[in-house]
């Protein structure tokens, strides 16, 4: 974790978290450069942001919305619960409804994906520390539909923000040692919560969570189907 040198009392603190140092580099150069922004923290992971939050003061926090160890939504819901004064905007490269929704819910402010224009994502930093929510326009009109067309019916809806992540990567055709190394988990765990999640969602194999993720638009873009994936 990296620290910076508070510049000016009157400028909006900012704190980031992204497990890409080079998107965090990014981030710090184009904020420096936009007036009254201050970037007092960058981090890797949920776990560290929490830190410097309990040892210093931000008014915003750029979260990515998957990081290892700690699934995004928990990172806002803890973030949201310890430090109530701080709001959270999600920085992330999924546009996906299903995660921009679970983090409003989850206490998030605002949620921008990583192919925002740099003004935009300072006008979403300034309009979130002044009390708004800020969310793109296109973003916004599916974040409605989502609203208006998924209820707790949806067999989706009934997993947990870690089993949601794992069933992302299984219907990307990940294996269950790939999911365990990338969300540093063990491999009994994944094989627990893909269980967990054909039993909630009432299916028994990953060819029918991707069946059903692709009939219902889950998930954006393309799956690719790793048929040994378990």
């Amino acid at each position: 974790m990296n620290t910076l040198s508070s510049i000016c009392n009157l400028s909006i603190r900012v704190a980031l978290a992204d497990d890409h140092q080079l998107m965090r580099e990014g981030l710090k150069l184009m904020l420096h450069n936009s007036p009254g922004i201050n970037v007092v923290a960058d981090t890797e992971n949920g776990h560290d942001l929490l830190k410097f939050l309990r040892e210093n003061e931000a008014d915003v926090a750029v979260v990515d919305m998957l990081m290892p160890g700690m699934p995004g939504v928990d990172l806002i819901a803890r973030i949201k619960s310890e430090f109530p004064k701080v709001a959270i905007l999600v920085l992330t490269m999924h546009s996906d409804q299903m995660y921009a929704m679970r983090a409003f819910q989850s206490g998030a402010k605002g949620y921008l994906t990583k192919d925002s224009a740099a003004a935009e994502l300072t006008s979403a930093i300034r309009k979130v520390s002044q009390g708004g929510s800020y969310v793109s326009a296109c973003l916004a009109e599916k974040i409605v539909m989502g609203l208006n067309t998924c209820s707790e019916a949806l067999p989706h809806a009934k997993l947990s923000s870690r089993e949601f992540e794992v069933f992302r990567l299984l219907v990307r055709g990940l294996r269950l040692t790939d999911i365990a190394d990338k969300l540093h988990l063990s491999i009994k765990t994944v094989s627990t919560h893909k269980a967990r999640i054909l039993e909630k969602m009432g299916f028994t194999s990953i060819a029918e969570l991707v069946k059903y993720s692709m009939e219902n638009n889950v998930f954006e873009g393309n799956i690719e189907v790793d048929h040994h994936a378990g």
